[in-house]
């Protein structure tokens, strides 16, 4: 491997704080939140969903809006990074491997990640790309990116809708994350056993990892459980 990319939420930043901001504007506890989250993740929904059950006539957009207009728009400190992230970055970059992040998220996340200066080449988001996974087209902005060839760019995340079969899909080694709601729900589900060409508990397993390029077959369709 001589490029590993990393989606961004639930693989290097925690989201529970983000929920939490949510709930809060809401009016409703942060545990009723996680819970529909959860809810949402076992049944193959975007996570989003949630939002959506607990304010059904809500504009999503707009209530972002006017949560940035309040001041408690899109935040990230040191703390919201998980603490393998630093770590792992930095030894794979020690050992020549060339560090992306690349991930759905606004431009404003963007410009925060890289205000946390972590140790990578690249820090991109899908709003800066304008085109957000699972299109394709996300993927073959990640491999202009890579400096390598598919079979040699390993993509990492929680997802296996978003990240895993995408990534496959597009010829790229793939890594999926047990990390996040998503993460462990889906982590032993045989069609994510099956496309993922590793199975990670923490990203500081990679290191160890850089030598192996297994054969997996091509991903089938994610069904809910």
């Amino acid at each position: 491997m001589e490029t590993i990319v990393f989606d961004i939420g639930e693989t290097l930043i925690r989201d529970d704080r983000y929920w939490a901001s949510w709930a809060n504007w809401l009016g409703v506890p942060p545990h009723t939140l996680s819970a529909l989250v959860g809810a949402a993740v076992a049944q193959g929904r975007d996570s989003a969903d949630a939002l959506s059950i607990l304010r059904p006539d809500m504009d999503i957009n707009e209530a972002s809006l006017a949560r940035t207009a309040a001041g408690r728009g899109e935040h990230l400190a040191e703390s919201d990074l998980y603490p393998d992230v630093r770590p792992a970055l930095a030894e794979l970059r020690a050992l020549g491997v060339r560090v992306v992040v690349a991930g759905n998220g606004t431009v404003r996340a963007g410009e925060l990640l890289r205000a946390l200066d972590l140790p990578a080449d690249l820090v991109v988001t899908s709003d800066e790309w304008a085109v957000a996974k699972p299109d394709p087209e996300f993927f073959a902005r990640v491999l202009e990116v890579s400096g390598a060839k598919p079979g040699s760019t390993l993509y990492v995340g929680d997802h296996p809708a978003d990240d895993l079969f995408p990534a496959k899909s597009c010829g790229l080694l793939a890594a999926h994350l047990r990390r996040g709601a998503c993460g462990y729900w889906w982590a032993d589900h045989p069609d994510v056993v099956a496309a993922a060409d590793f199975r990670l508990n923490a990203l500081t397993d990679l290191p160890a990892l850089l030598g192996q390029v297994p054969e997996r077959p091509r991903p089938r369709a994610l069904r809910a459980l």
